[in-house]
Order: structure tokens, then C-alpha cells, then sequence
């Protein structure tokens, strides 16, 4: 049975944030010192432009939790860098911007992963195997629990 917590501080709540600050954090820092020339936000939309093809500006916004004039500021940055662009297409019966990464996107995101892969890999090696993915799936099973229950209005 699980006691009841008597602050906040004490819940899986508090814990999730707390560590997303703190892994934001170490983001950051990391960024800086490889010297990275993005942040961590735009890193996160060419990796998710990777994922996912044909989306657009609202599509990412959702996907990254990003209202869209944030979003756009993000794309616009990436693209005045070249790792972007947006192509006019339809969608639905409307006109849409998709998003398209650029082959010096894609060479630039290549690179920089390499770059913090072996950095991600120091604080893996401290965990289980076994371990980073019960808590992968415990974190998939709990986001979607909360998307479930909450109004995404992007």
C-alpha cells in the first residue's frame, strides 16, 4: 500500500520535475561545453523533424509541448541556420507548411548526437539495463495516464 504523502515534495510528482530540471540543466551545460550552437529546445525539434515526416508547425507544437508562436521562433532559428525548411503542401484540404529537414540538417544532427552520445552513455552505465527501461515504461505509462486527463490547448 502506498503511504500518503505529507508535502509535495515528497511525490512521484515532484520527483519528475526535480529531475527534469535538473537533466535540463545538464542539457544546457553540455550544449555550451561541446559547443553545440543550438539549444537544447531546437536540438529537440530536429531530432523529432527526424522521427516524424510531414508535419507541420501545429503538429511539432503538440509533439513538443511548445505553444506555436515558441514553435515558430524555434523553426524560424533552424531554418535561418539551414538545418530547416518549410515547403507548401495540403493537408486536410488546407494549405501547410511542412517541415522538411535539410541534408545539412541531417549532417549537422548526426554529428551532434555522436557528440553527446558518449555522454549520455556515463549516466547509463550507473543504471541497470534492466532498470533505465522499467523506468522508461513506467514514465510512458504515467504520460499517458496524465495525457488522458489533461487539455493540451496548442
Amino acid at each position: 500500500m502506498i503511504s500518503e504523502a505529507k508535502h509535495f515534495t515528497d511525490t512521484i510528482f515532484y520527483q519528475i520535475e526535480l529531475t527534469a530540471r535538473y537533466s535540463k540543466m545538464l542539457g544546457a551545460q553540455l550544449f555550451g561545453m561541446l559547443g553545440i550552437g543550438l539549444t537544447i529546445e531546437e536540438f529537440t525539434v530536429l531530432d523529432t523533424v527526424i522521427a516524424q515526416e510531414d508535419l507541420c508547425q501545429r503538429d511539432l507544437a503538440k509533439l513538443i509541448l511548445k505553444d506555436r508562436a515558441n514553435t515558430g521562433k524555434l523553426l524560424d532559428s533552424l531554418e535561418n541556420k539551414g538545418y530547416l525548411v518549410r515547403e507548401l503542401s495540403v493537408k486536410n484540404n488546407r494549405p501547410v507548411k511542412i517541415i522538411k529537414i535539410t541534408e545539412e540538417g541531417r549532417k549537422f544532427y548526426s554529428e551532434t548526437y555522436q557528440k553527446l552520445k558518449p555522454h549520455h552513455e556515463v549516466v547509463e552505465k550507473k543504471i541497470a539495463n534492466t532498470d533505465l527501461e522499467k523506468v522508461g515504461e513506467l514514465l510512458r505509462e504515467l504520460r499517458e495516464i496524465l495525457e488522458d486527463t489533461i487539455v493540451i490547448d496548442i
